[in-house]
């Protein structure tokens, strides 16, 4: 059977880095794993691109559109069959969900990084690296939307989370867990995810802000986003989707002047409901026009809530959206 064309995209992270003498993990003159990609050829013929070599913090919806039209040129131009990025894992989960919103294939799609870098003890990124492009190769991979794959577990975009600082395990799906599992014999899936809406984008040009809720947090900083040119705002609220009452003066000027709030938990697991009738309760924010997302946590619901803007500011629209 010939080997699946595999376009491999690196885009720089822990998993290109090496440790300096003196400790610190910094970008060297060359990327390791792109070095190290000669070793995978025995899974797939792989096209190897680099747009840029940046550590995650350095990302934007700017660099992830550049992914999205970069994975298109190559499907329309190469008929490629799958589809890995490397990629650093403080905004892993953005990036992939980013793409998962965007890019209207259904061919395999994995990102992937590593916890240590290159010339560390225990070193996981060129393993993680050969354990997506098995899944990228994987026929049943195919329709699954993006994946992130790491520490042999197959995650999918929407649910996936980095939950520890440095952990090699640090990628966990709260609620849900894994959808499938590499092991030395395969690739094995025990789920398949729920499809979701694709939408087009050209541009990643709205801005959306995050705000974190906190005990006594007041108006102040809802009030400031209207002026400073904000197109939308996401809450993380406290429990299942309630803020102190003194920022409700906040909410409703954000409201009256037709930018949308989208509404979050700030905890780990569980989604933010109306539930609670009191003042700053979920019941009097949703009556007020407030969006409640059902389960995104802040900095995906905020990518959701970008590239729904750029679709359309009609307040249905993007209520739609996070149901």
């Amino acid at each position: 059977m010939p080997k699946k064309s595999i376009l491999l995209i690196h885009t720089g992270g822990t998993i290109s880095m090496a440790e300096d003498q003196s400790g610190a993990v910094v970008p060297g003159e060359s990327n390791p794993v792109v070095e190290q990609s000669a070793q995978i050829s025995d899974y797939a013929d792989l096209i190897v691109e680099a747009p840029f070599t940046l550590p995650s913090p350095h990302i934007t919806p700017d660099h992830m559109l550049q992914i999205k039209q970069l994975i298109e040129k190559y499907y329309l131009e190469s008929g490629i069959d799958g589809v890995v990025v490397t990629h650093g894992t403080d905004t892993l989960e953005e990036t992939a969900y980013f793409l998962d919103l965007t890019v209207r294939l259904s061919i395999p799609m994995v990102l992937t990084g590593a916890m240590r870098s290159s010339n560390e003890i225990g070193s996981d990124g060129l393993y993680n690296l050969i354990s997506s492009v098995r899944v990228a190769c994987s026929d049943e991979a195919y329709g699954k939307g993006v994946l992130v794959v790491l520490n042999d577990e197959i995650h999918t975009a929407v649910n996936v989370t980095k939950t520890h600082a440095s952990n090699v395990s640090t990628f966990q799906s709260p609620q849900y867990g894994p959808i499938g599992i590499v092991t030395k014999g395969g690739v094995m899936f025990h789920h398949t995810p729920k499809s979701d809406v694709k939408y087009t984008l050209t541009e990643a040009d709205k801005k959306v802000a995050i705000l974190k809720a906190y005990a006594g947090m007041d108006s102040k900083l809802f009030s400031s986003l209207h002026d400073l040119g904000f197109d939308g705002v996401v809450i993380e609220a406290l429990g299942q989707g309630n803020l102190p009452p003194d920022t409700i003066k906040g909410i409703k000027h954000l409201i009256s002047k037709k930018i949308p709030v989208v509404l979050v938990s700030r905890c780990f697991n569980g989604i933010a409901q109306d539930v609670y009738g009191y003042d700053g309760g979920g019941r009097q924010l949703k009556e007020l026009g407030v969006i409640f997302s059902n389960g995104l946590n802040g900095q995906k619901a905020r990518l959701k809530l970008m590239i729904g803007l750029a679709q359309s500011n009609d307040h249905a629209f993007i209520s739609r959206m996070f149901k």
